[in-house]
């Protein structure tokens, strides 16, 4: 069974100018995303998708590769992962290589560790799905959520569970956006398993208080 590593990592960033390679407790983010990669050890190719001829040169100092650009289709503001992936999947089927599985990986998770992905791994296969998606389950209910009325007010969104225990409400989750596994040929298969992770080894990186969020949460959690 063989497997790839796809590291999506454009150069534009509009938020956090070049978040991608902004160096986050000593090194540049990315590093992170390669070093999980790498020391998951199930991949035999990790690649980085990216545009950006700095972004390039920093992704193989790190240790991944990148066998080829990636085009200005896939490179602006409205390019889907699915897109960026169809694509490198299209150019190393032309170059002769066919992988089992496919990890695709975001550029910005220094939470992300080898364990973790070895792990999620492992329960893809187990589960037999075409594809896996990290998740965390919601704190608070959201089956008990409000929404602002015409007149301005407060209702419950769903008024029938207003009453209700939260314990008896079904558990709901949400997509943590740091990887997912697929099948090679099923990108967008629906027959999708789950990891469940913990709210400690994820945070959103989008503003320029979430990096400083991250960087605590990183201290905390390394005991720098």
């Amino acid at each position: 069974m063989t497997n790839i590593a796809i590291i999506t990592a454009r150069g534009g960033s509009k938020r956090i100018p070049r978040k991608n390679i902004k160096e986050f407790m000593d090194k540049p983010m990315l590093a992170y995303a390669i070093d999980a990669a790498k020391q998951a050890g199930i991949f035999e190719e990790i690649m980085v998708s990216t545009d950006d001829l700095e972004i390039a040169e920093i992704a193989q100092k790190y240790g991944a590769k990148v066998p080829f650009m990636r085009s200005e289709k896939t490179a602006n503001d409205y390019a889907t992962t699915y897109d960026v992936l169809k694509e490198v999947i299209d150019e190393y089927k032309k170059r002769g290589k066919i992988y089992d599985n496919i990890c695709c990986i975001y550029p910005c998770v220094p939470f992300l560790t080898g364990e973790i992905l070895h792990t999620a791994f492992d329960e893809f296969i187990k589960s037999g799905a075409d594809r896996l998606t990290p998740v965390v389950k919601y704190s608070f209910p959201i089956q008990r959520a409000f929404k602002v009325n015409k007149k301005g007010f407060l209702e419950y969104r769903e008024p029938e569970n207003a009453a209700k225990r939260s314990q008896d409400l079904e558990p709901m989750y949400h997509d943590v956006g740091m990887f997912y596994f697929y099948k090679y040929d099923k990108l967008d298969s629906q027959k999708i398993a789950m990891y469940e992770m913990d709210e400690s080894s994820i945070q959103d990186i989008d503003t320029e208080d979430d990096w400083k969020m991250a960087e605590l949460k990183y201290k905390v959690l390394h005991n720098v």
